[in-house]
């Protein structure tokens, strides 16, 4: 125990022989936890004369901050866009089965659902903090319904909607209530969508633009009103084109306000985009780069039909289509194969394009997606082929590898 009983009896962890990301870069150096944090050891040795209760030998492995996906439909035979009367216990399977691919955290993702979904699903799931029992949850992700018909992508066109009411009414009709929503995609150029993301991002709900047909202008008077992230880049939204860029041409846009970011979604599982526009996009705008899922029911299944929502979705190879067409919809890749994937940059910016950057995007970074002092100590364990290793949230292990 430290001797300076007045700070804390809370034993002490210390993870030895690991090179641990901090700062963009791979530093050799261990790594001291308590009551869940990630604790300053000058302070710890100077301040407190304290020491290790326990050392962890990580036998080289990198440490990493945990991967937080905001945009994860479900898995493992689980739809979280399915109404029943335990959603709960549905997110709560995959939270549990997430940890070996190294997520402590996600948003549970919904896809354009009739209202009666929403005001089913998202009474049922509230904003809690990770452990044994899986990954945190830090608030749903609503894609939809307020998106583009053209790019509607394999969100079901009879229940689109569009702002009627003039904005946050239709939000309400639509969701039932906004408690426990973290993000919200919708197309900006819908009639008083500028309101509605004005409103949004008063409430502190991340505002995603996607499926949609916005030029760039359009795109970046989102941004001025808050809209601060982009739903799977390149992915149902207008190509880039040199005459008017859309949505893409905010990746490097002058119109964005001082002191914001504008992030941006990519499923880096080498089918939803090519790798050399995945590296296009990182080379223009490397600190926005997201890396998520889009990961659906069948993630973690082998090949067949499965759901997305009220779509039927049919698995073929490693292409997910809604069923009876070529219209890709959602992935089955996991967090670590993204990660992996995601070729042309360093291991501690695809690393930190699946921690730090979204936890930046939410809001949260000054607890999660990094291993700074004071920070939740949510870490995995990772190889140098970046195989997860271990899982560990608050400083305790919830995952690791047999032998």
């Amino acid at each position: 125990m430290p001797s300076n009983r007045s700070v804390s009896d809370a034993p002490i962890t210390q993870f030895i022989n690991c090179r641990i990301l901090r700062e963009h870069e791979l530093h050799r150096e261990d790594l001291w936890v308590r009551e869940g944090r990630i604790l300053d050891p000058e302070k710890l040795f100077f301040d407190e004369q304290g020491y290790a209760d326990k050392r962890v030998d990580c036998e080289g492995s990198i440490i990493a901050p945990g991967f937080i996906d905001v945009q994860i439909n479900g898995g493992f035979g689980i739809d979280f866009s399915q109404a029943s009367d335990d959603v709960g216990a549905g997110v709560s399977s995959v939270a549990k089965k997430v940890l070996e691919h190294g997520v402590t955290s996600f948003c549970p993702t919904l896809v354009t659902s009739p209202p009666a979904v929403y005001h089913k699903v998202l009474p049922q799931v509230k904003v809690h903090n990770g452990g044994q029992h899986g990954a945190g949850v830090l608030g749903f992700h609503l894609e939809g319904p307020f998106i583009s018909v053209e790019k509607k992508g394999a969100h079901p066109e009879q229940y689109l909607r569009t702002f009627q009411s003039g904005g946050i009414d239709d939000l309400m009709e639509t969701y039932g209530g906004l408690d426990n929503v973290a993000m919200v995609t919708l197309a900006p150029e819908l009639a008083s969508s500028q309101s509605v993301v004005r409103e949004l991002c008063q409430r502190g709900i991340t505002v995603s633009l996607g499926h949609s047909v916005a030029n760039l202008s359009q795109a970046e008077e989102a941004v001025q009103h808050g809209a601060s992230f982009i739903t799977h880049l390149f992915n149902a939204m207008l190509p880039f084109h040199h005459r008017d860029p859309g949505i893409v041409g905010l990746l490097t846009s002058d119109q964005v306000p001082a002191g914001r970011t504008v992030y941006y979604g990519m499923i880096a599982d080498g089918i939803h985009t090519n790798p050399a526009a995945l590296r296009i996009a990182h080379r223009a705008h490397p600190s926005g780069l997201v890396l998520v899922t889009d990961a659906i029911a069948a993630m973690g299944l082998p090949p067949g039909r499965h759901t997305l929502g009220q779509q039927v979705i049919e698995i073929q190879g490693l292409h997910a289509y809604v069923a009876g067409t070529k219209t890709l919809s959602g992935s089955i890749a996991t967090v670590c194969v993204c990660v992996c994937v995601f070729t042309g940059c360093s291991v501690e910016e695809a690393l930190e394009a699946a921690s730090l950057h979204p936890a930046q995007l939410l809001g949260i970074s000054h607890r999660k997606g990094n291993l700074d002092y004071g920070s939740d100590a949510d870490l995995i364990l990772l190889d140098d082929t970046l195989d997860i290793k271990a899982t560990y949230i608050s400083g305790e292990e919830v995952w690791r590898k047999a032998p």
